[in-house]
């Protein structure tokens, strides 16, 4: 993977920023460094995956920590990795500072895919819903909870800008929701596309998959 400015650039900038918002001691320091290998085969692994040009340079996958976009999946890895080895108080710094320089709300015990995307991720907020890989999302998205329950969510599914998933749903595959469309505790068939709010969705059938 090229990463602009090199690793070493990449790790000193996610040590400070972390040190200027909340202070780091000497041994957060060392999980971070211990960490940042592990994290960076997982951006690159999600990385690689997309068409996006700009993921791509001179024929390698491409992470340009100045790229708003790659650095909030960046800083979602950080955090999840970190929250699985159970240093909860250096993911919960890693994930405020996602919060602070990105306004998305994907705290560091929800379980994104391997692979996801997203674009312009300013106020969304996902929450411990089941994901599938292709998940992706734009700016003002929600998935959370109604009474307890979070959605399914299955592989290649796309919310478009200011739209919900709430609830009690079952999302099949290659479904896209498009923008400011809301479903709470109702299912969504593969292969479709979403419009309107729940319970009087508009659902067709999509032609391209």
């Amino acid at each position: 993977m090229y990463i602009e400015q090199g690793k070493s650039h990449l790790f000193n900038l996610i040590k400070n920023q972390l040190s200027n918002f909340f202070v780091l001691n000497d041994q957060e320091k060392e999980v971070l460094y211990e960490s940042f290998d592990q994290v960076l085969e997982r951006v690159e692994r999600c990385f690689s995956q997309t068409k996006n040009k700009y993921y791509k340079k001179q024929d390698l996958t491409y992470f340009n920590p100045f790229h708003s976009g790659q650095y909030c999946i960046y800083l979602y890895f950080f955090s999840n990795t970190l929250s699985r080895k159970n240093f909860k108080l250096l993911a919960d710094k890693v994930y405020g500072l996602n919060k602070a320089l990105h306004a998305c709300d994907i705290y560091h015990e929800v379980e994104l895919p391997d692979v996801f995307f997203l674009d312009h991720p300013v106020g969304s907020v996902l929450g411990r819903a089941t994901y599938g890989n292709g998940f992706s999302f734009g700016q003002n998205s929600t998935v959370g909870n109604n009474n307890g329950i979070y959605p399914m969510i299955g592989e290649n599914v796309r919310l478009c800008a200011n739209s919900l998933i709430l609830g009690n749903c079952v999302i099949g595959d290659n479904v896209i929701l498009g923008a400011g469309t809301c479903i709470k505790d109702q299912n969504a068939p593969s292969n479709s596309l979403v419009f309107g709010s729940s319970p009087n969705l508009i659902i067709k059938k999509r032609k391209d998959v």
